[in-house]
C-alpha cells in the first residue's frame, strides 16, 4: 500500500485528512465524553443534514447551509439543556429527527435528479479535495487554539462546572464554545468522513482514552493517537478486503473499545476481590 501511496493524491489526502480529523475529535472528543455530551453530539450534527438539503432546494453551497443549522441547533440544544431539566433529551430527538426530516424533504422540493444525501450521512474520505483538506487545517488551528487558550478554564469545568461558577468562572460561555465547535467539527468533517463516522471518531477514541488514563493532556493526546491508528488501520484493511472506509473505521474502533472496556472491568473487579480478602 506504500508504494500506492505515494502513487495517487487521493489516498495521500484520505492519509491526511484521516490525521487532522483524528486531531479534531481526539481534543474535542474527550471534553464531549467527559461531559457526558454525545448525545447532544449526535443532535447537532444531524441538524446540520436539514442545512444541506436547504442549500441544495435554493442554490447555494449546501455546507453553508450545514454551518448556519448546526451553529443554530447547537445555541438551541444548549438553552434546552440548561433551563429544560428533565425535557433535554426529548427535545434533542426532537430536534435530531427534525434536521434530517428537513434535509429530506427540501431535497423532495428541488425538481429534477436529486442529489445524493447519502454521501453526508455516510461520506467517503477517499474523495477528499485540498479545499477539504485546508477547511480541515483551518479547523484544527482553530481547535488547538481554543482548547490550549482555556486549558485551565477546560480543566475546572470537566471537575465541577458548578463549583467553578461559584468562583466566577462563566461556564455558560464555556459550554456554548464547546457545542459550537462540536458543530464545526461535524460540518467541516461532514463531506470528508459522514455524519455517523464524525460521531464515532468524537466518541470510540476519547471512551477509549479514558480507560487509559485519569490526565486530560494526555487523554487528548492518548485519544489523537488512537483516532489516528482506527483511521489508519481502517483504510489499510478495507483496502485489502476491498470494502467501504469508513464502517471499517467504525467497526475497528467498536472492537479495540470493547476489549479495553473488558480489560478494565476484569481488572477493577480483581482489585475489589483483593481489597475485600485484606479488609476481612
Amino acid at each position: 500500500m506504500i508504494e500506492t501511496l505515494f502513487k495517487y493524491n487521493f489516498l495521500q489526502n484520505a492519509v491526511l485528512s484521516s490525521l487532522l480529523a483524528s486531531i479534531i475529535c481526539g481534543i474535542i472528543g474527550v471534553i464531549v465524553v467527559e461531559k457526558k455530551l454525545v448525545m447532544m453530539s449526535g443532535g447537532i450534527a444531524h441538524t446540520a443534514y436539514g442545512g444541506v438539503g436547504l442549500g441544495y432546494l435554493i442554490g447555494f453551497e449546501p455546507m453553508f447551509g450545514a454551518i448556519l443549522f448546526a451553529v443554530a441547533s447547537a445555541f438551541g440544544i444548549g438553552y434546552v439543556h440548561r433551563k429544560g431539566g428533565v425535557y433535554t433529551d426529548i427535545m434533542i430527538a426532537l430536534l435530531w429527527s427534525l434536521g434530517m426530516a428537513l434535509g429530506i424533504a427540501f431535497i423532495g422540493f428541488m425538481p429534477g435528479y436529486p442529489p445524493d444525501l447519502n454521501s453526508y450521512l455516510f461520506g467517503n474520505i477517499l474523495t477528499v479535495t485540498r479545499s477539504d483538506l485546508y477547511m480541515m487545517v483551518l479547523l484544527t488551528v482553530i481547535v488547538v487554539f481554543v482548547i490550549i487558550t482555556f486549558f485551565n478554564d477546560w480543566k475546572s469545568f470537566l471537575f465541577d462546572s458548578r463549583f467553578a461558577t461559584i468562583l466566577g468562572m462563566k461556564t455558560c460561555f464555556m459550554e456554548y464554545l464547546l457545542l459550537v465547535l462540536i458543530a464545526l467539527t461535524a460540518v467541516v468533517l461532514m463531506r470528508v468522513a459522514g455524519i455517523i463516522l464524525v460521531i464515532a471518531l468524537l466518541t470510540a477514541p476519547a471512551a477509549c482514552a479514558s480507560l487509559l488514563s485519569d490526565n486530560l493532556k494526555l487523554r487528548m493526546i492518548l485519544a489523537s493517537g488512537l483516532g489516528a491508528l482506527f483511521c489508519l488501520s481502517g483504510l489499510l484493511i478495507s483496502y485489502k478486503l476491498g470494502i467501504a472506509s469508513g464502517a471499517t473505521i467504525i467497526i475497528l474502533s467498536v472492537l479495540v473499545y470493547a476489549v479495553l472496556f473488558t480489560v478494565y472491568i476484569s481488572k477493577r473487579r480483581r482489585k475489589e476481590k483483593e481489597g475485600a480478602k485484606n479488609s476481612i
